[in-house]
């Protein structure tokens, strides 16, 4: 019986250590960057960085990282055209070059689309001129599928550096994480996801969530829960809307 339950104990932190390790290590999402608060860096490149829009709103805007998945993306996109919600989506470059027309049906439906990085690595541990390689060449293969160039930015895991903010704010860039974790990444159940978000959303939030994720990752929970979480946030007087309308914003970057 010892023997039987360490096994057991071994394949649960092994299956613990393959989720972890899926998609660059998607626990980073949590992560602040290196030495720097999220807040300090928001008050110093106010509209350049941001996390939130203003308190006196009744809108949040839903967001979906790690896109496009053929597996979850469509799920996500059938309840938002059912529920007629608008959202945001941060998308990969490798991936979007693979299903261009799931990019497409997002834009199409009518939700944002913004840059999530060529291949999804962390901008705190790379130079200047790799994130600006990272950032350019994610938004050729976009400008490719949807004929603009992305103002919005979310770096992978949310990590970027003042130096990094510095340059974006040079070319224009907004870049936008969030103050709402749902922690979906974790593959938790429906209520999981659904309580992660209304336990700690305000007037003006951004709500994180995903609609694509690493191989035998599955955000079963997230398409559950939205529904929910989109009924839950009207029935409490939120308007959900896409990023660049909460922010007043335009989509695409001039330049």
């Amino acid at each position: 019986m010892k023997m039987s339950f360490f096994r057991q104990a071994v394949m649960v932190l092994m299956g613990t250590v393959t989720l972890l390790s899926l998609w660059g290590n998607c626990s980073a999402e949590e992560a602040k960057p290196s030495g720097v608060k999220w807040s300090e860096l928001q008050r110093r490149y106010e509209g350049v960085f941001v996390l939130s829009a203003s308190r006196s709103t009744r809108k949040v805007a839903l967001t979906f990282d790690d896109v496009p998945d053929p597996r979850f993306t469509p799920k996500v996109l059938d309840v938002l055209r059912r529920k007629k919600v608008p959202a945001t989506f941060f998308v990969v470059g490798t991936r979007s070059a693979k299903y261009p027309d799931i990019v497409r049906r997002i834009h199409r439906e009518g939700h944002n689309v913004g840059n999530h990085s060529y291949n999804h690595p962390d901008f705190s541990k790379l130079p200047l001129s790799k994130v600006q390689e990272q950032i350019g060449r994610a938004e050729k293969v976009i400008e490719g599928i949807i004929g603009f160039k992305p103002r919005l930015v979310r770096p992978p895991y949310g990590e970027i550096l003042p130096r990094q903010l510095e340059w974006a704010k040079k070319r224009g860039y907004t870049v936008v994480n969030w103050d709402v974790d749902s922690s979906d990444w974790r593959q938790l159940s429906a209520d999981r996801v659904f309580r992660n978000v209304i336990r700690t959303v305000k007037p003006g939030s951004i709500v994180l969530m995903h609609a694509g994720g690493g191989k035998g990752q599955s955000l079963s929970g997230t398409v559950r829960a939205l529904p929910r979480i989109i009924d839950w946030l009207r029935e409490h007087d939120y308007e959900p809307v896409t990023l660049t309308e909460l922010l007043r914003i335009p989509e695409n970057r001039k330049g």
